[in-house]
This record gives structure tokens, C-alpha cells and sequence, in this order.
């Protein structure tokens, strides 16, 4: 059932947004329902919401995408295979100094690595692994939204997906940040993630 828009941003516009939505958020949100409305329609709602709630935690409330907090010193320490693990920047396809700054997080939940530009690419038939222009294109919202919910329902990020946490009677809100970083702000995200959820619970 399509989702009741104009009940679903009045109910995160008071308790997600501090009772206001800029122009960027609303266009940010749309993006991602559209995306959902169009291709996962028929999947678990409880999907699009956690989706959401990773999005509002990733990219500071902005719901655009974004390029990871750093700078060229931080991607490369982390990243590169200068770095501080060059066996693990290997693995991950970054094989050349300055893969780490070029495939550092893009999107609306931090695209890394060579191996996922380059995995996402093919998915979606674009290159992202050419230049510093090409990963740029993480960046933009329709195609970001696509690798979000590619990413998250393959588990492509970590190897953990959405029906391992959201499936029937399964629903583990605070576990499901394991698609894609560990526990980090796991809480956090949950009660997010669970604000959306209830906006969603309206359809028409």
C-alpha cells in the first residue's frame, strides 16, 4: 500500500525535526520513498524505516547525501594502503596510494572502499571508480537511495542484511546496525529508526 505522505512528514516533522523541515530534507526524504514506493513497495515497511533512521544518523538530520566527516590525512590513515592497515586496504580493493582519500564514504550511509564503488557500478550500470568524479556520483540522491537499499538488503556493507534482523516475527531494531558499522550508536539509531516506523503506519 502506497505510503500516506502528507501523515507521514507531519509526524516526522514534530518528532524527528524539531517541528520544521527545510527544503533539503524534504527532498532528501522524498528521494527515498520514491525509491522505496518504486522498487520495494512490496517489501517489509519496517525496512524503509530503518533505512530512514540510518539516513537521519548518517548524514547529521541533513536526509541528503554526504561525504564522511575527515579530511585527505584521515582517509588515507584509514584507508589507504599507506595507512595504518595496508593489508586490510588490499582486501578491499584499495591497492594504489591515494585510494583511500579517492573511496573514502559517500551517500546516505558512507560508501567505502574500491570494492563497493566498484560493486555498486556494476549494479547499477554507472562508473564510480574512474576519478574522483566518478565516485563523486555516490553523492547523488536518487542513485544514492539505490545503494542504500541495494547495500542494506544484500548486505553488501558487512555482510549483514535486513531480513537477518527484520523477517515475520523478527524484529531486532538495535541489532540491524550491524548492516553497517558494528554497534556504533546502535541505540541511537533504534529510536530513530522507530519514530519513522510509526510515521510510516498510516497508509493509504
Amino acid at each position: 500500500m502506497a505510503i500516506n505522505r502528507t501523515f507521514f512528514f507531519r509526524q516526522v516533522r514534530s518528532t524527528l525535526f524539531t517541528g520544521k523541515l527545510s527544503q533539503g530534507q524534504v527532498d532528501g526524504l522524498t528521494v527515498i520513498l520514491n525509491e522505496w514506493e518504486q522498487h520495494h513497495a512490496q517489501k517489509d515497511d519496517r525496512w524503509l524505516a530503518y533505512a530512514l533512521g540510518t539516513t537521519f544518523h548518517e548524514t547529521g538530520a541533513t536526509m541528503q547525501p554526504i561525504h564522511e566527516k575527515g579530511g585527505k590525512e584521515y582517509f588515507r590513515r584509514n584507508y589507504d594502503v599507506t595507512g595504518r592497515n595496508p593489508a586490510r586496504a588490499r582486501s578491499m580493493e584499495n591497492v594504489n596510494p591515494g585510494d583511500g582519500p579517492l573511496f573514502h564514504g559517500r551517500g546516505f550511509v558512507q560508501l567505502t572502499w574500491r570494492v563497493n564503488y566498484r560493486k555498486m557500478g556494476t549494479v547499477f550500470g554507472v562508473d564510480l571508480t574512474s576519478s574522483e568524479a566518478a565516485a563523486d556520483r555516490a553523492l547523488e540522491p536518487r542513485l544514492a537511495a539505490k545503494i542504500m537499499f541495494y547495500g542494506m538488503e544484500n548486505g553488501t556493507f558487512t555482510g549483514r542484511r535486513f531480513s537477518q534482523y527484520f523477517s515475520g516475527p523478527t524484529e531486532k531494531w538495535r541489532a540491524a546496525r550491524a548492516i553497517i558499522n558494528g554497534t556504533d550508536c546502535a541505540e541511537v539509531i533504534e529510536g530513530h529508526a522507530l519514530k519513522f516506523y510509526a510515521a510510516l503506519s498510516y497508509t493509504v
